[in-house]
């Protein structure tokens, strides 16, 4: 297997755009048809919400190179959503997408070594494990040492919260230390980490996350942090327009790829959207929320030099 970000950056090429489909099935929010006879049984509704992602992975597989489930939407419904996760995690590598799991881990010593090789522990070891996982940096540089080094051994990501999308993310991450905003000094770290971990295509096996929301610090830390990939959120229904991220791009047009889950997941509810498609035909309308957004970035951000194939 192949370094991870060299994986991600042979993805991205092929399919020719950035756009990164986060997964988030909300029972509430399904189409009708699938929550059908579901209504206050855990376990009916961890298989509706595990056909809406197969479903909605069948049509954006071809468009895109990653997707990203959230973990919280199947945790919450206890075992039988754990397997629905590790059913959609299967799905879309049968369909050959790369899988981010937002699961945001992160503890300290044998703890975190616990946790990597839950998430990061490759599909023999755990049926959820992803190419990638996210974590938080909060509890210090030791511990995101066990899943940087187990990453490293399983040629998989990790990417790390710098500047996160949400609004209270300010209240710690913009505290000054030392002179500087406690978010410069994480992306110092992970700069670090990616630096020494640097695959063909530049970029080190740890990347971070950081918001569209806030696109001067984007820009900021895409200079600041050359050897690492973004994953950037907040795109579409957190507000982030496609010019919002054109500073996460390097000068080929890679270096990022832009997250965007509500407003495909649920892109049939959407005005735009709505009266052509509706729920009916829900998963047209997030093929054509993906394609919509495939050529805002290529309009306003350096990844519109990318060309399928």
């Amino acid at each position: 297997m192949a370094h991870f970000m060299d994986r991600l950056t042979e993805s991205v090429r092929r399919v020719g755009n950035a756009v990164l489909v986060g997964l988030d099935p909300r029972f509430a929010l399904l189409p009708d048809a699938l929550k059908k006879d579901a209504a206050e049984n855990p376990e009916l509704q961890a298989r509706a919400c595990e056909r809406f992602c197969h479903e909605l992975i069948d049509v954006v597989a071809p468009l895109v190179a990653a997707v990203k489930p959230q973990v919280a939407f199947f945790e919450q419904f206890g075992p039988p959503g754990m397997e629905a996760l590790s059913g959609v995690v299967q799905f879309a590598r049968e369909k050959e997408l790369l899988v981010i799991v937002d699961g945001k881990r992160n503890d300290i010593g044998s703890t975190a070594a616990a946790y990597a090789q839950a998430w990061l522990g490759g599909a023999k070891q755990n049926v959820w494990s992803g190419d990638a996982l996210t974590v938080s940096p909060y509890l210090g540089d030791d511990s995101l040492l066990p899943f940087v080094e187990l990453a490293g051994e399983q040629e998989a990501g990790v990417f790390v919260l710098v500047k996160t999308s949400n609004p209270g993310g300010a209240m710690l991450q913009d505290l000054v230390a030392d002179g500087r905003p406690v978010y410069r000094h994480v992306a110092d770290m992970v700069e670090q980490y990616a630096n020494g971990s640097a695959g063909q295509c530049g970029y080190g096996h740890v990347g971070a996350v950081v918001g569209a929301t806030y696109p001067e610090q984007l820009a900021e830390l895409r200079q600041a942090m050359p050897h690492t990939w973004f994953l950037v959120p907040g795109f579409g229904s957190q507000g982030a327009t496609a010019a919002d991220v054109s500073g996460a791009f390097d000068e080929r047009g890679l270096g990022a790829i832009v997250n965007s889950s509500r407003g495909i997941n649920y892109a049939f509810s959407q005005p735009q959207y709505a009266e052509e498609y509706g729920a009916a035909r829900w998963q047209r309308a997030s093929e054509a929320a993906v394609l919509d957004m495939i050529e805002q970035l290529r309009a306003e951000t350096p990844a519109g030099q990318l060309s399928p194939g």
